[in-house]
């Protein structure tokens, strides 16, 4: 990782909290020695955001999972940043595999969300996906560098941009991958915009990984030269997470095994 850009981790609570889960995992993350040399932050459910500010601390930032192209109008269910901005999140996760995979977004609608949102001065975690058929047929390289075009025209402001690439085939499915297979794909991506998008940028901006990141691998695959850091899903709703956020700069002491919620709740 170049100097310059710093340690980014995203903790993805995704649609597994309730207000009595937040408070619990607020509480931990408030009490816990995190590195402050990386930027972390939470991505919360909408309908949380509020919430999820009061209770976080301050150096930890808020994200929304998701918001759509337009500022206002006749779309019910769906957010713009400029909501999301109003309830205290600077960040929005755009492109999630989720998103492409389970609600069927294209990369053309990804585009117009990202270009709204850095329009309205939010930050943006843009997302890339390497599916397992892509793997196996070897379309890989094919595959990211269309997304990544597409992507590429959406953005007008790099600076608020962190690229985050997953690897689908290796998210809860129990293959994990290796580090060379996370380096050589990051590599991929940083060569791309060294030759779209130009040589300083290419440097600069910081590309995270997921892929069923944890304790127990995170410290090895943030030695990678092109890694910069994590997008995290399970792992964001346990101890883990601060591991994860200490990758950099492991800290010695037994971290708690739970977090303590109301035995009625079934969150997972």
């Amino acid at each position: 990782m170049a100097p310059s850009r710093r340690f980014f981790v995203l903790g993805n609570w995704k649609m597994n909290v309730n207000a009595s889960r937040i408070e619990s995992l607020s509480r931990l993350l408030s009490e816990a020695k995190l590195d402050r040399k990386t930027e972390f932050v939470i991505g919360c459910p909408s309908c949380y955001l509020s919430y999820a500010r009061q209770l976080l601390p301050s150096h930890v930032g808020v994200a929304a999972q998701n918001s759509y192209k337009v500022s206002r109008g006749n779309f019910s269910g769906e957010v713009s940043p400029a909501m999301v901005q109003e309830c205290g999140a600077d960040w929005i996760i755009l492109g999630h595999p989720e998103r492409r995979t389970i609600f069927g977004e294209t990369d053309d609608l990804i585009a117009e969300k990202i270009t709204h949102a850095l329009s309205a001065g939010a930050k943006v975690v843009a997302c890339v996906v390497e599916r397992k058929e892509d793997r196996n047929d070897n379309l890989t390289e094919e595959a990211l560098a269309a997304q990544m075009r597409t992507l590429a025209s959406a953005v007008t402001d790099w600076s608020r941009v962190v690229l985050a690439f997953e690897a689908l085939w290796a998210s809860g499915t129990g293959v994990l991958a290796t580090p060379s297979q996370v380096q050589k794909v990051l590599s991929m991506l940083r060569r791309w915009l060294r030759l779209h998008v130009g040589n300083h940028l290419a440097e600069n901006i910081r590309i995270i990984y997921a892929g069923s990141v944890s304790a127990a691998t995170c410290q090895e695959l943030a030695c990678l030269p092109d890694l910069d850091g994590f997008l995290v899903g399970s792992a964001a709703l346990k101890p883990d997470l601060i591991h994860i956020v200490n990758a950099r700069h492991p800290r010695p002491g037994k971290l708690p095994l739970t977090i303590s919620h109301r035995p009625d709740q079934r969150w997972a």
